[in-house]
């Protein structure tokens, strides 16, 4: 299978590209969003993007560091990368 990688700090996804990823993502959607130090420094709260789609790509399309990755679309479903052999199971 062909793969295009996309690097999401020179390329951000836009709105609707994040739209599109949630609306086919197996994962919750709250797992999208990176809860690192910069998420705790932003002094955000967890809790605000568990089961909303719209809160997790707002915040995305404005701190795109914050994106979990990698995130792995393939046709009509997309999945987060973690463990790595989860790709695997999407791929085959």
């Amino acid at each position: 299978m062909d793969a295009e990688t996309v690097l999401y700090m020179k390329t951000p996804p836009d709105r609707e590209t994040l739209e599109h990823i949630v609306s086919i993502l197996e994962d919750p959607v709250e797992d999208l969003v990176r809860k690192d130090s910069q998420f705790k420094k932003l002094e955000l709260n967890p809790d605000d993007y568990v089961g909303n789609p719209e809160a997790v790509v707002d915040l995305l399309v404005e701190r795109k560091a914050l994106l979990q990755r990698p995130v792995v679309v393939a046709g009509t479903k997309a999945i987060i990368g973690r463990p790595k052999e989860r790709i695997r199971e999407l791929l085959s």
